[in-house]
């Protein structure tokens, strides 16, 4: 409105000046018809004015109803070769694709390791279900096969405070457990998580896992119950549907400094285990699982980027129902890496465990890593692992890793 308060003006003067010499003449200035013509352009100006106002009006009305049409117009469509546009992009889930590739040296009797081999390339599916839910789907292509890692769907803002997780999914077991193979510190995981919890692949199944916070006014609590179906390699066996799993995690969580924090988490799991199909003998046999898992990190604000330290230990005890009585284990890993420089990483790692079906066998083993990160997307590693088997030699063995990684993948757990 102030654009036609200043054409208002503009006219009423216009006006002014036109009809104002009509009153004045030589011989002076008569008052009463100048009154009168006064009025005369009054009347006239108000006229002009209501019907400025009219079609402004009327203007702004059409450009309203016209601007929908218009968006939508430049909306792009495909092109007649296939390809859209990136609007089209909002439609799809953020996809990538992880390159993991080993190599190793030296020599394992027990557990060797090919000179050369693609070990995983994992295909990640991701995306905003709606505003109340998200997927995630992530499938490993390796040299066995092609699985499904994990897919799930995820409610996080359910009543009460609970996210509700269901599909398949690695168990919230320790930390190692829950955590893929390239975010590992390490090309290989530690002899607790091979001799006692299910290896490589470890507690991964088909379930639903239920998780809540804990409010107190001193540190972040969470707590999570999952029920898996019963089956996770060798460690877990399902022969009837009420063989289920069971899994419970407690997670506390604490800034010690503002660049220091501590990661505390007891476990629990247990389920059958195929003693009785191993044997073919008649009965069921549990596999019970505890663990306490700590993790220290620092990361000093001004110097971020160039150095960190992140220490780690899990202590997990195993008690194996068998037909010959029940063996107890015990193992655990202690590790320490350490940023020295931008894009530079040194590790050491130890690491013994007892065997889940017979205690006095015991491994141990000792690991240095060098990593060199050329950018966020890809990494350089380097292993020397030195493993005591108790029934075989020593192995002695140099690894090297190259991961990659091309599109969005999203962030895991810490």
């Amino acid at each position: 409105m102030r654009g036609s308060s200043c054409v208002s003006l503009a006219l009423l003067a216009v006006v002014l000046l036109c009809g104002a010499p009509n009153s004045v003449s030589a011989q002076g200035v008569d008052p009463q018809a100048l009154k009168q013509e006064i009025d005369a352009l009054r009347t006239e100006f108000e006229t002009i004015k209501k019907q400025y106002g009219d079609r402004l009006a009327a203007l702004e009305s059409k450009l309203g109803s016209a601007q929908p049409a218009a968006e939508v117009a430049q909306v792009p469509s495909p092109s007649p070769t296939g390809s859209t546009t990136p609007t089209a992009n909002v439609f799809n889930p953020d996809m990538a694709v992880i390159g993991d590739f080993l190599g190793a040296a030296g020599r394992n009797r027990v557990a060797p390791s090919p000179a050369f081999e693609m070990h995983e390339s994992e295909v990640s599916l991701q995306a905003v279900v709606d505003p109340y839910a998200r997927a995630d789907f992530f499938i490993a292509f390796g040299q066995e096969g092609v699985e499904l890692e994990e897919g799930f769907i995820t409610f996080p803002t359910l009543p009460g405070g609970v996210l509700l997780r269901a599909g398949k999914m690695r168990a919230a077991f320790g930390k190692i457990n829950g955590l893929h193979n390239h975010v590992l510190s390490w090309t290989d995981r530690p002899l607790v998580t091979t001799n006692l919890v299910g290896g490589e692949e470890g507690i991964s199944d088909a379930g639903i896992s239920v998780a809540r916070l804990i409010p107190n006014p001193w540190l972040f609590l969470e707590a999570t119950g999952q029920v898996f179906r019963g089956d996770s390699g060798e460690l877990f066996q399902s022969n009837r549907p009420r063989d289920l799993t069971y899994v419970g995690h407690l997670r506390a969580y604490h800034d010690i400094t503002e660049s220091t924090n501590l990661d505390l988490g007891a476990s629990y799991a247990r389920g059958q285990n195929n003693a009785a199909a191993s044997e073919s003998i008649d009965g069921r046999f549990a596999t019970g699982l505890v663990g306490i898992d700590a993790t220290l990190r620092w990361k000093p604000l001004q110097r971020s980027i160039y150095h960190s330290f992140v220490g780690r230990s899990e202590l997990v005890w195993s008690r194996r129902e068998q037909p010959i009585g029940t063996a107890r284990a015990f193992g655990f890993y202690a590790s320490g890496d350490y940023q020295f420089a931008r894009r530079w990483f040194a590790g050491l790692r130890y690491d013994a465990a007892e065997r889940a079906d017979d205690a006095s066998i015991r491994d141990r083993g000792q690991s240095a890593t060098l990593t060199y990160w050329p950018s966020e997307f890809s990494q350089i590693r380097s292993q020397y692992r030195r493993i005591r088997y108790a029934d075989a030699d020593t192995a002695n063995e140099v690894l090297f890793q190259f991961q990659f990684s091309i599109g969005a993948h999203g962030a895991h757990p810490f």
